[in-house]
């Protein structure tokens, strides 16, 4: 991928800065219309927001609630070409809401039967009224006291950095580009009009001018420091709001269905979700002033969520029982107008172009990746005056799908990468060892990341390549001495830098355990 920006004469058509959901969905849409495409991002695929979601594909109840129809009609379309698409990702997750008044079941199914009718024939399945003894049947740990019923309703769950990594591949597969741990420092304008990027290989410290026609900034909460590089005196265009996420031992909800609190203390709901054998659950609205490539749980969150939690389930969930918390920063479109709770600004999103022709992508969620990338390179493609294509996203198959993958094998998610990891596996000497029993990985996964993945860090692998860090940070920890020790392998380092990158991920993995 060096050697490809380092051509001589080498211009593109889009570069897109920031490798999260949107740019990412943005990349592939613009690689698969025939524009020539390169993506940067500072940190890994991935690392921001697009790691740190809930884990649901979703059409979005609340959205129902608030009487945004056009969002829930949108997302709940995308949500069904998602599990097309990535059915290896992607799967059915019912949800069970526990009542505790008389009117809740009915109240609810009336609602949630409407949300089925609006996915159409992309639904995943019928909302429908539970006894108190069946809603037990089916969550044996909930508060039995003045439980009234549930309803079920059906949802989508998935896997969000391997999401990301697949759409990587998928790009990279249709002609792109892709680059992680690389910084756009600035931007460089001929006559008015923004023509090039400059960046810096933050693992060389290699400098780079790079032309393209159009410069799609999707660098998600980072968005407004992309534009001051362009218009210093820009307003600020997202509101960054802060959402936390818990890790719980599957015994907390032990079956395959989740929980959804409809109504907390602070007016959002509650899930907790079965995910990778374990329960996340969350989650949080905390508005914040500024975005940090690192954000840290806020000690109320975290009280918030177990306090919830605590209400609902027969036994309540204490700090020693979190085997990970992890913030994530969503950027919210920032509306015009003051004093709007971050909980209420739209989750759909917001497309700009600046007078030097800078096109800028912010709000929305997973979920509409799809059709955000869609509808942002439709903006592009006359900002650069491109020949008019139509986009194939809809049913474009992404890297790794394969239908009805086994969720009880442990490297389900790699779909039909998976057979080719246990091939390696076999062949190389030590591969099939487990690098953690406890989580169920290899050391095969780590070598795979590092040749096929882009994996470059110890934290890229233990993170995003697998899901260790947010799984179980201790468990993690442990692992990333003999991580290391295959990656410097792997990737041509010595010593120092091996005891280096342990160093730095027991740092930061630290920050993901209760103390």
């Amino acid at each position: 991928m060096i050697r490809e920006i380092e051509k001589v004469d080498q211009k593109w058509d889009v570069i897109i800065v920031g490798g999260g959901a949107s740019g990412l969905g943005a990349a592939i849409e613009s690689t698969t219309r025939g524009f020539k495409t390169l993506l940067l991002e500072q940190g890994d695929f991935a690392k921001g927001t697009s790691s740190r979601s809930t884990k649901l594909v979703h059409g979005g109840v609340r959205y129902l609630a608030q009487g945004n129809i056009s969002l829930v009609l949108e997302a709940l379309r995308e949500r069904g070409l998602m599990k097309q698409n990535a059915p290896h990702l992607v799967k059915d997750q019912s949800f069970i809401i526990p009542n505790y008044t008389w009117w809740g079941t009915p109240y609810y199914t009336i609602g949630l039967t409407l949300y089925d009718l609006m996915a159409g024939k992309l639904s995943y399945g019928r909302s429908l009224p539970f006894s108190k003894k069946r809603t037990l049947k089916y969550i044996p740990t909930l508060q039995q006291k003045n439980l009234c019923g549930g309803v079920i309703y059906h949802d989508g769950q998935f896997d969000d950095a391997r999401l990301a990594i697949n759409l990587c591949q998928t790009f990279v597969e249709n002609g792109g580009v892709a680059l992680n741990y690389m910084k756009v420092d600035g931007l460089k304008k001929t006559n008015d009009k923004v023509t090039a990027v400059l960046a810096t290989d933050l693992e060389t410290g290699s400098k780079y001018t790079l032309e393209a026609k159009v410069i799609l900034n999707a660098t998600g909460v980072f968005v407004d420091e992309i534009i001051k590089m362009d218009e210093p005196k820009a307003r600020d265009i997202v509101k960054v709001s802060q959402g936390v996420h818990l890790v719980l031992d599957k015994e907390f909800v032990p079956g395959d269905h989740a929980i959804m609190i409809p109504k907390t203390s602070d007016g959002r709901v509650l899930f907790a979700v079965p995910w990778h054998g374990k329960v996340v659950v969350g989650t949080t609205d905390v508005s914040k002033e500024t975005a940090e490539l690192e954000p840290r749980a806020l000690e109320e969150e975290v009280n918030f969520i177990l306090e919830t939690a605590g209400r609902f389930l027969a036994k309540a969930p204490k700090r020693s029982d979190v085997k990970s918390v992890f913030a994530g920063l969503r950027p919210l479109a920032a509306p015009t107008g003051e004093g709007k709770k971050t909980k209420e600004i739209s989750r759909g999103h917001k497309i700009v172009v600046s007078k030097s022709g800078m096109v800028t992508i912010t709000g929305g969620k997973w979920t509409t990746y799809r059709q955000m990338a869609e509808d942002v390179i439709d903006t592009v493609t006359k900002t650069g005056n491109f020949p008019e294509k139509k986009s194939i996203t809809r049913n474009l198959k992404i890297h790794g799908y394969k239908n009805n993958v086994d969720l009880n094998n442990p490297m389900y998610f790699y779909g039909s990468d998976e057979e080719k990891i246990v091939n390696l596996a076999k062949k190389e000497e030590g591969l099939d060892q487990f690098l953690s029993e406890k989580l169920k990985v290899i050391n095969a996964q780590v070598v795979w990341g590092a040749r096929y993945e882009m994996a470059r860090t110890v934290e890229d692998i233990l993170s995003r390549r697998t899901r260790c860090l947010l799984l179980d940070a201790k468990e993690s920890i442990a692992m990333a001495p003999k991580v290391a020790s295959l990656l410097a392998k792997e990737l041509g380092y010595d010593k120092q830098w091996e005891e280096n990158q342990v160093k730095e991920y027991k740092e930061l993995a630290s920050r993901y355990i209760l103390q």
